[in-house]
């Protein structure tokens, strides 16, 4: 008989030397993750709340889809994988660092429920808490070498539902331009 395996947990924070704003903007240009993120091999952004993963390492590849369930600006964004086989969950908060104002505390929680590959590669002690330390690491030498965003997504997603960012703007009240 087989025991089960638990749902791993990992938190790892790490210091910014950049102000929350930046630091939100570019976590959410995920297809930039592979320009920093070694795990990361490529990201496709298929709509603002789901996008297409492939991850790594030596010659093993996976590749997820994954929704995000909650995001709310310079604050946090919440993530599920949709694949059963790779069965994880997380989130990463931004907030304005205790050294200074424009520095920023990212701090990233994920579970993972180990199954199959990735379970017996998750069971090895250290190694997911190992590899989201160095990720963070590689995002921090990112973006403060670099100094600003490469772009931004500012919408609020809330329980997997896109909300505009900003209100659609008013309709005209002419029903056609005058023909004159």
């Amino acid at each position: 008989m087989v025991a089960a395996m638990q749902i791993l947990t990992v938190d790892e924070s790490i210091d910014l030397n950049v102000p929350v704003g930046t630091a939100y903007n570019q976590w959410t240009q995920f297809e930039s993750f592979p320009r920093f993120a070694t795990v990361v091999k490529d990201v496709d952004q298929i709509r603002p709340n789901l996008s297409h993963w492939v991850i790594g390492f030596g010659p093993w590849r996976h590749e997820f889809d994954a929704e995000i369930v909650d995001q709310l600006p310079d604050s946090l964004v919440a993530w599920r994988s949709l694949d059963r086989r790779f069965n994880q969950r997380g989130e990463v908060v931004f907030r304005p660092s205790d050294s200074g104002s424009d520095s920023t505390t990212v701090s990233v929680r994920l579970q993972i429920e180990p199954r199959g590959l990735v379970g017996l590669v998750s069971q090895v002690p250290g190694l997911a808490r190992r590899v989201v330390h160095s990720e963070l690491c590689h995002f921090k030498e990112f973006i403060e070498s670099v100094g600003q965003e490469g772009g931004a997504w500012r919408g609020v997603i809330r329980n997997g539902h896109v909300h505009p960012s900003e209100p659609e703007p008013p309709r005209s009240r002419v029903p056609r331009w005058p023909v004159g």
